[in-house]
C-alpha cells in the first residue's frame, strides 16, 4: 500500500449547540453568547435564534454528537479498499472515549495521521477542546500544543487544495464536484444538523451523512495524491 495511506486516519465531526434552546443555557453562557453573537454579528437582535443557527460552530456553546472514521487497507487481492464506519451518540463524552479507544486500538498511537477537510481550522482544534471540557486526556495525534508545525502529523485536503492561497474557502463538495467524486444528495445537509438532532431527534441521519463526507474526503485525499480510487465494491460504510 501507498507509504501515504499508512496509519492514516479519515475524521469528520458533526456538531450540534449544546441546548435546543438559548434559554436552557447555563446563566453565564447566555451572558457569554450575547456578547459573543455581537462580535459575529453586530446586528444581531435575537440571540436565542442565532444561537441555534450558529452555535455548534463554536467548542464553547456546542458538542460533538457524531464523529466518522475512514481507513484504507488492502484486501485479500492486494486491492485498495476503503472502510468508513461512524460512532454516534449523545453523550458526548461517552462519544469521545470511543473514538480515542477506536484510534488505540485500531493504529499505532504515535503514528497515526489524521486527516479532515477544513480540520486545521474545525475538527482538530474542536475535537481537543471538547475532550478538555470533559475532563479528558488528548490522544498522542490530538496532543499538539508547544509542537513545530512539521513536527504535527495532520493532513487537511483544504489546506492542501490552497497551495498557500488564504482568500477562499472550498467546500469538500466542490472539491468532489471538481474531481468528479460522487456525493449523495439524499438526506440531511451539515446546515440542517442541528435541527435533525434537537429537533427530530434524527441520529442515525447524521451519521450516515457523517460517514458519506468521510467517503468523498478519503476519495479527495487520493484524487489530489495521484493514487487511483478503490472499486465501488470496495468502498464500505459500516
Amino acid at each position: 500500500m501507498n507509504k501515504l495511506l499508512k496509519n492514516l486516519v479519515f475524521i469528520d465531526i458533526e456538531t450540534v449547540c449544546l441546548t435546543k434552546h438559548y434559554s436552557m443555557l447555563h446563566p453565564r453562557l447566555q451572558e457569554a453568547w450575547n456578547k459573543k453573537a455581537l462580535t459575529i454579528n453586530p446586528n444581531c437582535t435575537d440571540p436565542d435564534s442565532y444561537f441555534f443557527e450558529k452555535g455548534a460552530i463554536y467548542a464553547e456553546f456546542g458538542k460533538i454528537v457524531v464523529i466518522g472514521l475512514g481507513y484504507f487497507h488492502k484486501n485479500e487481492d492486494k486491492e485498495l479498499c476503503l472502510r468508513t464506519k461512524a460512532i454516534a451518540s449523545d453523550n458526548e463524552k461517552e462519544l469521545l472515549i470511543e473514538f480515542c479507544e477506536v484510534l488505540e486500538k485500531g493504529f499505532k498511537g504515535d503514528d497515526i495521521i489524521l486527516c479532515a477537510h477544513n480540520g486545521k481550522e474545525f475538527d482538530f482544534p474542536y475535537l481537543c477542546r471538547r475532550m478538555l471540557v470533559n475532563g479528558l486526556k488528548l490522544p498522542k495525534c490530538l496532543d499538539i500544543a508547544g509542537k513545530k508545525p512539521w513536527e504535527v502529523k495532520h493532513h487537511d485536503t483544504l489546506e492542501m487544495w490552497k497551495f498557500g492561497d488564504r482568500k477562499s474557502f472550498t467546500s469538500l463538495e466542490l472539491l468532489a464536484a471538481v474531481f468528479d467524486i460522487p456525493t449523495s444528495k439524499e438526506g440531511i445537509d451539515g446546515s440542517k444538523v442541528s435541527s435533525a438532532y434537537h429537533l427530530n431527534e434524527d441520529l442515525e441521519s447524521i451519521a450516515n451523512y457523517c460517514k458519506r463526507d468521510v467517503e468523498v474526503l478519503a476519495q479527495i485525499f487520493l484524487k489530489m495524491n495521484g493514487i487511483e480510487l478503490p472499486k465501488t465494491e470496495n468502498m464500505v460504510l459500516l
